[in-house]
This record gives structure tokens, sequence and C-alpha cells, in this order.
């Protein structure tokens, strides 16, 4: 059984959470959220998909 106060259960405190909206993404960047290793294909698809779709691209990704 653990104790109450372990470091766990306590939540993440609000300044330190981001979603990484506050930057600019690279296509590389949407490669990796997708969960695939950047390959210059699919660097060249996710640019596309950022010049569609900008930042919503990521919002597609990861809810």
């Amino acid at each position: 059984m653990t104790d109450s106060t372990d470091s766990e259960s306590t939540p993440t405190p609000d300044d330190l959470l981001h979603t990484g909206a506050e930057g600019p993404v690279d296509p590389e960047d949407l490669v990796m959220a997708s969960g695939r290793t950047p390959t210059p294909e699919l660097v060249e698809k996710a640019r596309k998909n950022l010049e569609e779709h900008g930042a919503a691209a990521v919002e597609r990704l990861l809810p």
C-alpha cells in the first residue's frame, strides 16, 4: 500500500503542463506526434499537412 503523500498521487501543477501550442510545429514534430520515425517521405507529407491545416494538423493527432 502506498502513502497518500506519495509524489505520484499529487497532480501536476497547471503551470508545468503545456500542449506545445505555444510555439510553431515543424514537420518533424508532426511525424513524431504520430508515433513514427521521421523519414524524408513522412516529413514531406507532414509539411504538406501543416500547410493545408496549420496547427490543427497536430490536434487531429492529439486530442
